[in-house]
């Protein structure tokens, strides 16, 4: 029997990032340098597949310090730490290093920056989230207040409106945060905002290469991980951009076939923390079914590298 024709768009960029690739590899680096286990607070990426397989190494992953025992190194995830994590780590004189992506550290830096200089903080973010957690965590309570949508800015209750700044959780829609910024300013013209934007270059890539190929496509495919905030947002920008079948598979067991129905052409993308190799088994597992053409649509070259700290670079 002949199978159906299919074009896959595959967007590129898609998946791994400077951020990601490095706190990977701090894990890996560091069980070769330290012998297994080496502790990990939190996931040190959000993708299941990747924290199975650093498990399958020698990491072991706990979500606070506590459960970790003083003389095994830890590791803090790439989302960044509230300050109290690593001063407590140094307390106990503990070995541990910081995977902390260098964006997120640079809106913590940001931050630190306006507090000194006598601003209270609005974070753009979602609650709950490492990241934002992370970043508030920087200053002392009451010095950040989070926002999340435009109907929290009315809502925000500040101490002076004429000293105020605002950072920016890396992962979040581009565009969603255009319209809460301009209600920020809109509210408080005075506010102090990032020299430059703090949405991460390959959160702002990974949607822009979406947008490209969304009018495109019958259906999006996002390989990424449900608690992974610029993973969710790639699916959301497929359905804003005219795509009226847009979802998140961890991995291509869940891909439901029922709801793809008879599709012509299909979009793939990744989010920054998940691994090729999961692209590739989507597109595995729609060739069983279709005759599969494959294009690629690059919107942007990435070709930051992050180098991973010094600690791991020298000897034991």
């Amino acid at each position: 029997m002949t199978k159906p024709q299919l074009t896959i768009y595959l967007a590129a960029p898609r998946g791994f990032c400077a951020g990601v690739d490095r706190a990977i590899k701090i894990v890996e680096m560091a069980i070769e340098k330290w012998g297994a286990p080496v502790y990990v607070r939190h996931e040190i990426v959000h993708n299941k597949f990747v924290v199975d397989s650093l498990r399958d190494k020698g990491a072991v992953f706990v979500e606070e310090l506590h459960e970790c025992p003083d003389d095994r190194p830890v590791i803090f995830s790439a989302h960044g730490v509230p300050k109290s994590v690593p001063a407590a780590a140094a307390k106990r004189e503990m070995v541990f290093v910081d995977a902390t992506c260098p964006l997120v550290s640079k809106v913590h830096i940001e931050a630190e920056r306006h507090y000194e200089n006598g601003l209270q903080m609005i974070m753009i973010g979602h609650a709950g989230h490492p990241e934002t957690l992370g970043t508030m965590g920087q200053l002392p309570e009451g010095e950040v207040l989070l926002v999340e949508t435009v109907d929290d800015v009315a809502k925000v209750d500040v101490r002076d409106p004429s000293k105020l700044a605002f950072v920016t959780q890396t992962t979040l829609s581009v565009d969603d945060t255009i319209d809460i910024v301009a209600a920020l300013r809109d509210r408080f013209p005075a506010i102090v905002g990032p020299h430059k934007e703090d949405i991460c270059y390959a959160t702002t890539n990974r949607q822009e290469a979406v947008k490209a190929i969304a009018p495109d496509c019958d259906a999006l495919l996002v390989v990424g991980a449900p608690n992974s905030s610029n993973s969710k947002r790639l699916v959301e920008v497929a359905a804003k951009n005219g795509c009226n079948y847009a979802q998140l598979v961890q991995r291509a067991t869940e891909i439901d076939w029922r709801a793809l129905g008879e599709i012509r052409s299909l979009g793939i993308t990744a989010g920054a923390s998940a691994p090729e190799v999961l692209v590739n088994e989507v597109i595995d597992a729609f060739r069983e079914r279709f005759d599969v053409t494959v294009e690629m649509v690059e919107t942007a070259k990435e070709n930051v590298e992050f180098k991973v700290p010094r600690v791991l670079r020298v000897p034991a």
